[in-house]
């Protein structure tokens, strides 16, 4: 999650108090523009401050949505005072209207998502999957590479964050202390994990955020299959660093056991759904023309259905069902209530801050400006690239609100750029991305932030490569 172009241009849009735009406003009337005011002064400073404390939730243990949620409610009070003392009722409300409705979308459609990944993970699916791995005995160059392959494959599916913090308890698993294993394994897992998820909507937020939109451009509209345009470079992406940190990598073989685990009552069946999940999504987007949510939604009542379907076989289930409910918990029994209860609130909870703080800053005037400087005078190449840079250090979420908001008028080729450099550029450093960030914390000591920084011009070279790539294999689409 990262908010690059959009904190460095709202700054330095603070220094240049003679810039004014011109802006449409509900009922009709003009906006006030209110980037050289202290208003929108005031904006800016509530933003900085509630992100810094986001940056350094690390250190002071703070989750991260709690100041974004406040600023969100500051910055929109402030606004709508100062629009009243000037006549204007309505148009904060109906802006702030629209935000809420582009938020609630995204936020029922990841709701959905996490539930089926909290189904998957309770019907003991990704640790049947870790055993398995585990028990075969592999070479750690050999589980560099099926970690990594494994996590560039499953995270356009399951989400990199879910897919990251899977391959690394395989990877602490095995690794049994070896500290130059671990770290280099887990660089290769956060670089792979957010390469697949750069290309699918269902791999990332801000991937998913671009489909959402319904972007149409010259060259036709941003639709679920185009994505897979960015497959190659998103592989580039991955492959470059690992090829070259695989030589750190000891040649040895770990000598580990694990007990295999059983996957419970309808596990593979879930799986199932939540494939039919996704092409029920897709086909309300696609075919008629309704927002990919209502699809999701759908989706969520096959899961209800058969969840309902569990809960009436474990009222039903002879004795031998249960052998392993000591040490797997209950084979049968199924609620659907504790899924979504499980789902992961705090993100959700600082999407809806990131939102709020974008939508207002952009009602204020700041994200024209923004537009102007990165998309009009540096090119929209060259700003596709810097979103990727700068959310290596922030977050690539706020920065892509941003972008849609201000809806620059690109190219196919341009949307899918920026699409890949905010989803791959929070590779860069361990803090530029979710799964970095989880992966920290899951093995904590061994995964550093100066560990992985090491390795950054590396996973810079693999940034580059897949730019390149994009820029070559998609021409077609510029």
């Amino acid at each position: 999650m990262n908010n690059p172009l959009y904190i460095l241009v709202l700054l330095s849009s603070a220094l240049l108090p003679g810039i004014a735009f011109a802006s449409g406003g509900g009922g009709g009337r003009d906006l006030m523009v209110l980037t050289d005011h202290w208003v929108g002064y005031t904006a800016i400073a509530i933003f900085v401050v509630a992100y810094l404390f986001v940056m350094a939730e690390e250190f002071t243990h703070l989750r991260k949505s709690k100041p974004v949620i406040l600023a969100a409610g500051m910055i929109w009070a402030l606004i709508a005072w100062y629009y009243q003392t000037q006549g204007f009722t309505d148009e904060a409300q109906i802006a702030v209207r629209h935000n809420l409705l582009e938020y609630s979308e995204l936020m029922l459609f990841l709701l959905v998502a996490m539930t089926y990944i909290n189904a998957m993970d309770e019907r003991n699916i990704f640790e049947a999957l870790r055993s398995w791995l585990v028990s075969k005995g592999f070479g750690f160059r050999q589980l560099f590479w099926i970690t990594g392959l494994l996590a560039f494959f499953i995270s356009p599916i399951a989400d990199n964050l879910t897919t990251a913090l899977l391959m690394c308890a395989v990877v602490m698993a095995v690794g049994n202390g070896n500290q130059k294993f671990i770290l280099i394994a887990c660089i290769n897992i956060v670089v792979a994990a957010n390469a697949g998820g750069a290309f699918s909507p269902f791999g990332d937020i801000t991937t998913l955020m671009v489909w959402q939109k319904g972007i149409v451009t010259p060259q036709g509209p941003i639709d679920f299959w185009i994505f897979f345009s960015l497959f190659l470079p998103s592989l580039v992406n991955w492959l470059v660093p690992a090829a070259i940190m695989q030589f750190a990598v000891p040649n040895e073989r770990p000598t580990c056991n694990s007990e295999a685990v059983p996957m419970k009552e309808g596990a593979k069946r879930i799986i199932a759904l939540f494939i039919l999940t996704i092409a029920t999504a897709v086909s309300f987007h696609n075919f008629l023309h309704m927002p990919p949510v209502i699809g999701m939604l759908t989706g969520l009542a096959y899961l209800q259905f058969f969840g309902f379907y569990l809960k009436k076989r474990h009222k039903n289930a002879p004795e031998k069902d249960y052998e392993h409910e000591g040490q797997f918990g209950d084979p049968v029994a199924f609620d659907i209530f504790n899924k979504i209860a499980r789902a992961e609130w705090d993100t959700l909870l600082f999407f809806y801050g990131v939102v709020l703080c974008v939508g207002g800053l952009g009602f204020l005037g700041y994200l024209a400006l923004a537009s102007q400087i990165m998309y009009v005078d540096l090119g929209p190449t060259t700003a596709n690239i810097i979103v990727g840079i700068l959310s290596a250090i922030v977050d690539n979420i706020p920065v892509m609100f941003a972008v849609l908001t201000m809806m620059p008028d690109m190219s196919a080729g341009q949307w899918l750029l920026v699409t890949l450099t905010a989803g791959v550029g929070g590779s860069l450093l361990s803090v530029g991305s979710a799964a970095g960030v989880a992966l920290m914390g899951q093995a904590r000591g061994q995964y550093t932030f100066f560990g992985h920084m090491k390795w950054a011009p590396v996973i810079a070279l693999g940034y580059g490569a897949s730019i390149m790539t994009h820029l070559w294999v998609n021409s077609a689409l510029f």
